[in-house]
């Protein structure tokens, strides 16, 4: 079976973001997952891009490194590769419902 956008998503949910106590999806941290093309022994190469609430974010390393670990203990993926990207950027409009409720922001 082809490896879905979701499955790579809901695995990157585990990475939280260490001063928000919110995981980098529901943050809206995540534009982009690119899965390619499936290899020989059925595992895909995974490119994320990825943004950070501020240019000056104290714990990007750290999300950027959990990112690609979080994609790379899936099964289906060999590598992953992630990109920090500042354009478009981060804004409190991309988070989910359940962040703005976590986070008290209505």
């Amino acid at each position: 079976m082809a490896l879905a956008e979701d499955k790579v998503r809901e695995s990157l949910k585990q990475v939280i973001d260490p001063e928000l106590f919110v995981n980098i999806v529901d943050l809206g941290l995540i534009y982009v997952v690119n899965i390619l093309d499936e290899k020989e022994d059925g595992r895909h190469d995974v490119q994320v891009e990825m943004t950070m609430t501020s240019p000056m974010c104290p714990a990007g390393p750290q999300l950027v490194a959990g990112a690609k670990a979080a994609a790379e203990e899936l099964e289906e993926v060999d590598s992953c590769e992630v990109k920090v990207v500042m354009d478009p950027p981060w804004s409190p409009d991309r988070m989910t419902d359940e962040a703005r409720d976590h986070l008290g922001i209505f």
